[in-house]
């Protein structure tokens, strides 16, 4: 199109020697423009990683840079590659096409890469003189720290525990999150220089106020260790064990003496974790549920796994009443319909006539959940029903003290805990250096499958770890999830759909028939000039990268 013109042409018809001049028009309508929009598991992410460009990196074997991607975000991803929830995965536009990308998977391929080589955490390109307190060393504490010290801000936590990690040292059997893996990735934030005092409770509000005080700001990250109460049980039984408490003692190794036959009460990853280790120290075990069976709080790949260790289920179903005799416990239950409300941890439930029946027991294990402790800190902080009240950018009603994980919010996942530490060690950081609030961290509009050209991506099968044998499972605590191996997990990348992101694939460019398409030293861009809004480049992205919009006429 823009080569010279030839001799031959006559000056009458033509007045240049380039084809350059001759111009679409204004008749078109719509014209493409590329825009980098989010894919929607960046949207469903806790920690709002942006996973299809660590993805890509996966793809090109480059996990190291993978992993640099990653801990922008999340300072755990071999953590987070095990236990998370993975909301991710539900929201890939791949599940569409085949399946979903196993990014929980990925995650954890490239954390336990890091830990195996030793790679380090980026450290501050400049110091600030500003302190701020922590609260707490579960995932929102340590998260938080790690993100204020890669800021430059100084941090002491304070944990009342003598080691860190709270949750996920002392509620996640080792056969989940094994426990040299939690202190790898834990070890690295505090080489950032994180002043770490175990072994103390701020547990007053005179003493988070006294705490406030002596520093810029303070982050209140101490969870929910109080459990919720069963009506009708009797927690001051012998025969009445408290879940976190089992848990704990089972984590360090310790002897838990609960009888040979355990009902868990509850239906969640925590009645899980009882369940699953109960089995593994001999027991035999019921898990007890108001929810059916296909509404279980646990994830799917959690009960899965419990079924094939011998956990029984009796779902759909409550306990009314118990009682105790010299053969053990008979637990009278009965079926409900069960009905969730509309906000988290709201529900109903209605018994169903007729369908009594019971149960035997020596131990009875409630793992229905548990609440924040907000009395200690009522006299300063205002409460927002059963968690600590927070604005958008997680500050307290007391200035300068911001708070996040369990102790304000519903949402109990480790990563949920995760992304809120980030996000309010972003507003702690702006708070100390003077700086305006931010926008808040709403992603918007992400990438429908409707604008991925599904032929540039030919079916392929998921790659899924494999687990443990039932049997190894249960004489011990080793890791059920096995790991990817390099060359599975270096084409389960190459799944990855890469929504919304150019991958400099030049479609767009050889496809335009109107040539209108530019190569850039960053990209591609369009030659509005000569595009007459045919829209076939958009319809050639692979991605889903450029779009069409209506064109405004002045």
């Amino acid at each position: 199109m823009n080569a010279p013109l030839p001799d031959v042409v006559s000056p009458s018809l033509w007045t240049t020697r380039s084809s350059l001049v001759r111009t679409t028009g204004t008749w078109r309508t719509s014209v493409p423009e590329y825009h980098r929009t989010p894919a929607p598991c960046l949207a469903a992410c806790p920690v709002n990683g942006h996973i299809a460009d660590w993805m890509a990196e996966l793809a090109k074997t480059n996990v190291r840079g993978a992993w640099d991607l990653l801990v922008e975000n999340n300072p755990f991803p071999a953590i987070a590659g095990r236990i998370c929830h993975h909301p991710c995965e539900s929201a890939c536009n791949r599940q569409h096409h085949d399946a979903a990308v196993n990014i929980c998977a990925l995650e954890r391929h490239a954390g336990d890469a890091a830990l195996a080589a030793g790679w380090a955490l980026p450290r501050a390109a400049s110091e600030h003189a500003k302190r701020v307190a922590i609260v707490g060393g579960g995932p929102a504490g340590l998260s938080a720290a790690y993100q204020l010290r890669r800021r430059g801000v100084q941090v002491t936590l304070f944990e009342a525990q003598p080691l860190l990690g709270g949750l996920m040292r002392y509620g996640i059997p080792d056969y989940r999150l094994d426990k040299a893996v939690l202190d790898g990735e834990i070890a690295r934030i505090i080489d950032l220089g994180v002043d770490v005092r175990c072994g103390q409770d701020v547990g007053s509000a005179d003493a988070l106020a006294a705490l406030r005080a002596s520093h810029d700001a303070v982050f209140l990250a101490t969870g929910a260790a109080s459990p919720k109460r069963l009506p009708g049980l009797d927690d001051r039984q012998p025969w009445v064990v408290d879940s976190a408490r089992f848990l704990a003692a089972a984590n360090a190794g310790q002897p838990v003496e609960c009888g040979v036959r355990v009902v868990v009460i509850g239906g969640g990853s925590a009645a899980l974790d009882v369940a699953r280790t109960a089995r593994r120290l001999g027991k035999t075990v019921t898990v007890l549920a108001l929810e059916g069976a296909e509404r279980l709080p646990a994830q799917r790949v959690e009960v899965e796994e419990a079924a094939a260790e011998g956990v029984r289920f009796v779902c759909g179903s409550m306990l009314r009443e118990v009682s105790a005799s010299a053969a053990g416990l008979e637990l009278a239950c009965m079926q409900v319909e069960f009905a969730p409300g509309k906000t988290r941890g709201e529900f109903t439930v209605t018994p169903r006539a007729g369908t009594d029946f019971t149960l035997a027991a020596d131990v009875i294990v409630p793992a229905i959940g548990q609440n924040a402790d907000l009395g200690r800190f009522a006299a300063l902080l205002q409460a927002d029903g059963p968690v600590i009240g927070t604005d958008r950018a997680w500050q307290t009603s007391a200035p300068g003290i911001f708070a996040g994980g369990d102790v304000a919010s519903l949402a109990r996942f480790v990563t949920e805990a995760v992304g809120m530490g980030k996000q309010a060690a972003i507003a702690i950081t702006r708070y100390v250096l003077g700086e305006p609030p931010g926008e808040g961290f709403e992603v918007g509009t992400t990438v429908p499958y409707a604008a991925i050209n599904t032929s540039y991506h030919p079916p392929r099968e998921r790659n899924v770890q494999a687990v443990a044998p039932v049997g190894e499972r249960l004489q011990g605590f080793a890791e059920v999830q096995q790991p990817l191996a390099a060359q599975a997990a270096h084409a389960e990348a190459q799944r990855c759909f890469s929504c919304g992101r150019c991958t400099s694939c030049d479609n767009c460019y050889y496809y335009c028939p109107d040539v209108a398409i530019a190569r850039t030293e960053t990209g591609y861009a369009v030659k509005y000039d000569y595009c007459k809004g045919c829209g076939l480049c958009v319809q050639e992205c692979p991605t889903g990268a450029i779009t069409m919009h209506k064109e405004t006429v002045l």
